[in-house]
């Protein structure tokens, strides 16, 4: 009922910026959570940042600082700057949601496809 596409990855050089992009379409009530995840190769997938409605971000410890999660409601996306890249962020971004489509209905969690991010000089 609800799609999640991400955009924005790329290539990039130790140091460099980038910003990542995801938007909710679909059936939507309401988008009660938006967050970023990522999962490098080899490795356990894990939070970068989450925004709750009416709630500040919060980071994961290795992005604090350098990654800012931003929030447009009016469209449904959410955003991920990211700067002063490390080739330890090299990973595949997940973009997270969770959406209710109707008014009587519990949040339900969504997962985008994912954007690789490779940081390298």
């Amino acid at each position: 009922q609800v799609q999640l596409v991400e955009s924005g990855g790329g290539l990039v050089q130790p140091g460099d910026s980038l910003r990542l992009s995801c938007t909710a379409s679909g059936i939507i009530f309401s988008i009660y959570v938006m967050a970023w995840y990522r999962q490098a190769p080899g490795q356990q997938r894990e939070l970068v940042a989450i925004i709750r409605s009416g709630s500040s971000p919060n980071y994961g410890d290795s992005v604090k600082g350098r990654f800012t999660i931003s929030r447009d409601n009016a469209k449904n996306t959410v955003y991920l700057q990211m700067n002063s890249l490390k080739p330890e962020d090299t990973a595949v971004y997940y973009c997270n949601a969770e959406v209710s489509s109707y008014y009587y209905e519990d949040g339900v969690d969504y997962w985008g496809k994912g954007t690789l991010v490779t940081v390298s000089s």
